[in-house]
Formats: structure tokens, C-alpha cells, sequence
């Protein structure tokens, strides 16, 4: 029985070590990146988000160390930038948590948290937020997983932040590269309560829940045969690969130019030009 407080992909998180930097290389890229957002000061870290419709990409930095960021920093020390942890929709968190205690997991928070920001017209605002997450070491595939609930949708989806150059429109699937991915997929559907599907190449899909994006679990190899051509230097060999993005693909060529890699279902970014990812742009 599907968790009834959790819906879908939220947003992917993408871990930078120069938060700055990642913000203008994803500029260069086609993609209109909001004003930069400190959290919380038990968060420790900061964010540029890339807003989609009906999700999001964040790229995350810490600004100081705490006990909150111990993982993040972990990671980074450990992989490098890259996709660090997915967040679901979560319609209550503090049900959301209850429901996966009830499962026999106990939950992170919640966590109630803000940023302040920026609007279009020069006024400042807040974004507020209550997270819960499923156990540290509860991980498919190496990626983190938790839920967010968003209290203040109006000052996290702004449409002038919603556009982009490069035509991105919204998530299509996460990339989770595994030795085993039948494993890894089996532990993710535990965790959500959403049944696996096979796909044609061999690598095994874990629906979000709703219209959202899928998880894919694959090894390197079939995500080299998904994509000929683009390096994966700089992945992991178990973790968050990449994103498939749905996009206006005439407007992702022209916005990535010698970046971007032909593929024969769009156009490709490899690992090394996004800060750790690969970004997949494909037709609706």
C-alpha cells in the first residue's frame, strides 16, 4: 500500500564543493538559476535552486560544518559533486514520518526549516519548509532519500524562475548507477511501496508515484550503451548518475553548444561539464 503523505519526486539534489561556481556553470549551461538561499543555521548550508514544472534541481553547498551536514560532507569527501539525495513531495511530513515508522523505519525529523528570498520585485520574502528522512543508511543504489513539504509553494516555484534557455521543462528519470541493480531497485521499492518495472536495456525502473519522475537503476555499462559517445568520467560506480530532463531539444542544442553530446533520444551533458551529473535533455 502506497504511502498516502508521499507523492512523487520533489527535487534531485545535486552536492557542489564551490556553490557559486556550480551556480554559473549551470548558467553557461541554458538553465536560469535563482538567487542564491542560505538555510537555517542548524542547516549549515546554502542553494541555488533550478525550478521546473512540477519539480526542481538544487544545487547544495556547505557553508559551515554541522552535525546536520556531517552526511553531505561525507559524501563529498567520499564521490565528489554529484546527485547526493532525491526529495518526495511530501503532502504532511510529520504523517509522512509516521507512516514509515509504522513500516519499521524510524524517521530523521521532522525538521522544520526556512531561507529567505528574493522575489522578482525587489521584496524579500521566505521560503519555509518541513522535511522529514527515511534512516541515514537506508540509501538504494548510495542516494539519500527524504520527503519535503513545502509551506510556502508561491516563494519556491516563481515563473520567471521557471523558464530556461535551454528548454527545460520538467524531471523525466533519475540515474542510479549499481553493480547490482535489481538490489538496489528491490530496497527503493520497499522503502516508497512502489512495484519495479523492467525495462528494455536490462535496467530496472521504480515509478515515484503520480505523473512524477521515475528512478532508474542500471549498471555503468548500460548507461554507457544508454549514451555512446559521453565520457562518464567522474561517476561513481554505485550512486546518482544523471537526470533525464524533458526539453524543448532544438533550444537544448543551441543553449549547449559544443557541450552538448548528440544522442538518439536528445541531447546529452556529460558528468565532468555538470558538476558531476549527467543531464539527458529529451523530447516531451
Amino acid at each position: 500500500m502506497a504511502l498516502k503523505n508521499v507523492i512523487g519526486i520533489d527535487h534531485a539534489v545535486v552536492m557542489v564543493k564551490d556553490l557559486d561556481k556550480a551556480a554559473e556553470n549551470y548558467k553557461r549551461l541554458g538553465f536560469t538559476v535563482s538567487p542564491r538561499g542560505t538555510h537555517s543555521a542548524h542547516m549549515g548550508s546554502g542553494n541555488y535552486t533550478i525550478m521546473f514544472d512540477p519539480d526542481y534541481m538544487e544545487l547544495l553547498g556547505v557553508l559551515r560544518p554541522t552535525e546536520h551536514n556531517e552526511p553531505a560532507r561525507a559524501f563529498l569527501e567520499k564521490n565528489g559533486e554529484g546527485i547526493e539525495r532525491i526529495a518526495f513531495t511530501a503532502v504532511d511530513s510529520a504523517r509522512g514520518a509516521e507512516e514509515i515508522l509504522a513500516r519499521g523505519y524510524i524517521p530523521v525529523g521532522p525538521t522544520d526549516f526556512e531561507r529567505p528570498v528574493m522575489m522578482p520585485d525587489g521584496t524579500e520574502s521566505e521560503a519555509r519548509f518541513r522535511t522529514f528522512q527515511w534512516p541515514t543508511v537506508e540509501a538504494p543504489g548510495g542516494v539519500r532519500i527524504f520527503a519535503c513539504q513545502h509551506k510556502t509553494r508561491e516563494t519556491v516555484w516563481i515563473p520567471e524562475l521557471m523558464k530556461h534557455a535551454n528548454g527545460a521543462k520538467r524531471l523525466k528519470q533519475v540515474l542510479i548507477v549499481a553493480p547490482e541493480p535489481a538490489k538496489e531497485a528491490a530496497h527503493m521499492s520497499k522503502l516508497i511501496d512502489r512495484d519495479v518495472r523492467n525495462e528494455s536495456d536490462g535496467a530496472i525502473a521504480v515509478p515515484s508515484g503520480g505523473d512524477r519522475a521515475d528512478f532508474v537503476f542500471l549498471t555503468k555499462d548500460q548507461l554507457g550503451k544508454r549514451y555512446p559517445g559521453v565520457s562518464l568520467a567522474g561517476l561513481p560506480e554505485r550512486g546518482g548518475a544523471g537526470l533525464v530532463i524533458v526539453a524543448d531539444i532544438a533550444a537544448a542544442e543551441k543553449a549547449l553548444s559544443s557541450t552538448g553530446v548528440r544522442s538518439a533520444s536528445g541531447v546529452v551533458v556529460p558528468p565532468a561539464a555538470g558538476n558531476g551529473t549527467l543531464l539527458a535533455f529529451v523530447k516531451a
